[in-house]
């Protein structure tokens, strides 16, 4: 069984930067996909970025790209989201997921973190 630990949340202020990290552990190789989530009060759940194993397909939100970088490590077996020029909308709890496919849908992950809590604020 998989297990998903994410970490790296925090608060930060408008324009800052954040990098989270996802640990796969219980087996010794990852989700073929990898992939980040997010959820505001509120809201649903949404997708913000995947990865494939071999790191040649990514796949953004429109409301991340350019700001957000998602990459892996299948040696350390973690994932990770750098994020930069953070601001308010990005205020959420953001999840970790692994599946077999590279889609922004959340049903198609059957392995889900816990989450980690972002704050964007002054």
């Amino acid at each position: 069984q998989v297990r998903l630990v994410e970490s790296g949340g925090g608060l930060v202020q408008p324009g800052g930067s954040l990098r989270l990290s996802c640990v796969s552990s219980g087996r010794t190789f990852m989700r073929p996909t990898m992939a980040w989530f997010r959820q505001a009060p509120g809201k649903e759940r949404e997708f913000v970025a995947a990865i494939m194993w071999s790191g040649t397909r990514t796949l953004y939100a429109d409301s991340v790209k350019g700001r957000f970088t998602i990459s892996r490590d299948d040696i350390k077996t973690t994932a990770y989201l750098e994020m930069n020029n953070l601001q308010s909308e990005d205020t959420a709890v953001y999840y970790c997921a692994g599946g077999q496919v590279t889609t922004p849908r959340a049903g198609d992950y059957n392995t889900w973190g816990q989450g980690t809590q972002v704050t964007v604020s002054s």
